[in-house]
């Protein structure tokens, strides 16, 4: 169990550059608490004791923001930055190293039981406020953008976006996004096709112009050094001025 803590806390380090020590991962880390309850309710919901799970899962929830159901299967490193109001559903599978940012849920699209809730693969990121809903699966290392709506599969390594979400992959939305994490921030939280909003365009445009000029002044420092290089080299073949060229001239 304390392996397993341990593992918990390594990873907070790894996602969030805000964590100084283990002690104010610990004590001050909601979307940890949320998890350690979670393990102790879970293994009460696997053992039948369903009321006392419930009950452990709603204090959880009270003291964090965070509702998780017992009944949810979570893997290892998982980690739930900042937390409020993500809630994962009873029948939610994640695997192993993913990440959830606030206002993230899990959900069912159904009142009919049995298998409701999505299925995470290792390492998916989903961006806070997104929603993924019903019994579809997230490949391996797909990430959601932020308030994205998801219902329908995600192959592995995939980036969605929008509502309902879409996958981004033409070659401007690639380069788009690429040179934006190069910025500080992540594009993919924008949709890529049929938003009318122009605040989004605007960043989007500004997005591109700032990557066309990046490529202009690298082709212009690239010339440069050529036209330096080559300088150098007649410098270095014209023949050195003797005594009698001085004195004619």
């Amino acid at each position: 169990m304390f392996a397993r803590l341990r593992e918990d806390i390594d990873c907070v380090f790894d996602r969030d550059p805000a964590a100084r020590t283990r002690f104010e991962v610990l004590t001050c880390y909601p979307g940890l608490h949320a998890l350690m309850f979670h393990r102790g309710s879970h293994w009460l919901w696997a053992r039948g004791a369903r009321w006392l799970a419930r009950w452990v899962s709603h204090l959880a929830r009270w003291l964090t923001g965070i509702e998780i159901h017992p009944g949810a299967t979570i893997g290892r490193r998982f980690f739930i930055d900042h937390g409020m109001g993500v809630v994962i559903g009873e029948t939610a599978v994640i695997g192993d190293d993913c990440t959830l940012y606030h206002g993230v849920t899990l959900g069912g699209t159904t009142w009919q039981k049995g298998k409701r809730h999505p299925t995470l693969g290792h390492g998916v990121v989903i961006g806070a406020g997104a929603k993924v809903l019903g019994p579809i699966t997230i490949g391996d290392g797909a990430k959601i953008g932020s308030n994205a709506v998801v219902v329908k599969d995600l192959p592995a390594g995939a980036t969605a976006v929008g509502v309902p979400a879409r996958i981004m992959e033409t070659p401007d939305e690639l380069r788009r996004e690429a040179h934006a994490a190069k910025l500080g921030f992540s594009a993919y939280a924008l949709s890529p096709r049929g938003d009318e909003d122009p605040v989004a365009k605007a960043i989007r445009g500004l997005t591109d112009h700032t990557a066309e000029v990046e490529q202009h002044v690298k082709d212009l420092a690239e010339q440069v050094r050529a036209l330096e290089a080559r300088l150098r080299a007649a410098d270095e073949r014209a023949e050195p001025p003797t005594l009698r060229k001085v004195v004619d001239k």
